[in-house]
């Protein structure tokens, strides 16, 4: 049978059961279930605010389109990121008109603190830090150069549902976070996302941004006892960002099972490293860092040869993927070529092992044998 990069675990009749409710009600759009996951996401996560949405691209999109329209940051001012990952992340600096400065990356895959420093200039607004495969790299280290710089800090928690550090969830040093609850991330809907601002006054604007502008949601004029609740005024020229009840229901039920699923995967890195260690520079894993409790949504290792390699996989029925080319690469960004040669070099040697929840112990030491026996040879 053919072992996939990703496959979501549903639980499947927990899940019909939630969206029966909707149904039932007759309520699938925002509200109802919206409200309940964000209150359950708050209180997981212990964040202040959390606002749900279709996708985590349009909470990255109108975090830095309020970021900059809050501060008064102007066209043409820089916020410094990664040049691996995908491009929602970069591009949401780009749409809100505003400069990607592409600084490297280290040995965990996330951004190199020295590379940063490196990287501010007069024209620095702030700092989009991405947790690679829930990994948290140098993340309180990049946290504390921003306070000293009064950078504020975006924290792109796509693949960091669950990762705590020292036992706590992540992301309070940020001025807003970003999740992403797309359909083969660790805790699944068909696709969808939260975005958590630290500031009260940004998650008030935010949910008016992401319903066209318009300062009362379906929701709250349906519950709202005055005589003229059909009355609304509109703010902002905003988007059609917001999550719906349907995708709201399936990830009430996958938060329950977030931390022993992320258990699982650990279990599954921790069988990659047992077997493919010890194998010097022909196998490198990327670096997990010590007391961080990572979702481990990826595992990733470099090779020579990546493609090559890939291509035996498949032969094999195996499908492992790529996270991610580099951004620079794309004609949008390709004025920062050669500015970064270690993301340059991690781009050309990467791959994603397969990490979904159906594998077992022998399935990790079949695909540890068709590496082992590609690169040996």
């Amino acid at each position: 049978m053919a072992i996939q990069l990703f496959k979501a675990k549903y639980e499947v009749e927990e899940c019909l059961a939630q969206i029966r409710e909707c149904l039932e009600a007759g309520w699938t759009g925002l509200g109802f279930k919206t409200v309940e996951f964000e209150k359950a996401w708050r209180a997981y996560t212990g964040l202040p605010f959390a606002h749900y949405l279709n996708s985590s691209t349009i909470g990255l999109y109108m975090a830095v389109d309020i970021l900059k329209e809050q501060y008064g940051w102007k066209d043409g001012d820089e916020i410094i990121t990664t040049p691996i990952t995908f491009v929602s992340s970069n591009h949401a600096i780009l749409k809100a008109g505003m400069k990607a400065v592409f600084a490297d990356i280290d040995d965990t895959m996330c951004l190199a603190p020295e590379s940063v420093k490196q990287h501010i200039t007069e024209k620095t607004r702030a700092v989009m830090y991405v947790g690679i495969g829930g990994n948290m790299g140098h993340y309180y280290e990049i946290a504390k150069i921003c306070a000293e710089n009064n950078l504020k800090l975006i924290l792109d928690a796509a693949h960091m549902a669950g990762t705590r550090y020292k036992g706590e969830i992540p992301g309070r040093e940020a001025e807003v976070v970003v999740y992403s609850f797309q359909a083969v991330k660790n805790l699944p809907t068909a696709d969808s996302g939260m975005i958590c601002f630290k500031n009260g006054d940004f998650d008030e604007i935010v949910r008016k941004k992401s319903w066209l502008g318009i300062n009362k949601d379906t929701y709250a004029r349906t519950t709202n006892t005055g005589n003229y609740k059909w009355r609304y005024d509109v703010e902002y020229v905003g988007d059609k960002g917001h999550g719906n009840s349907v995708m709201a229901a399936i990830g009430l039920v996958q938060l329950k099972y977030l931390d022993r699923d992320n258990a699982y995967r650990r279990q599954l890195a921790h069988w990659y490293q047992d077997r493919l260690s010890g194998y010097g520079n022909k196998i490198k894993l990327v670096r997990m860092e010590e007391d961080c409790e990572s979702s481990c949504h990826l595992f990733q290792i470099m090779v020579e040869n990546r493609d090559e390699l890939m291509m035996a996989l498949n032969a094999a029925e195996i499908y492992p993927g790529v996270h991610y080319a580099n951004n620079i690469n794309y004609g949008m960004y390709d004025y920062a070529k050669g500015t970064c040669p270690y993301a340059d070099y991690v781009s050309e040697h990467t791959i994603s092992l397969p990490m979904n929840l159906y594998l077992s112990y022998d399935d990790v030491q079949n695909i540890c044998n068709e590496i082992i026996k590609f690169v040996i040879k």
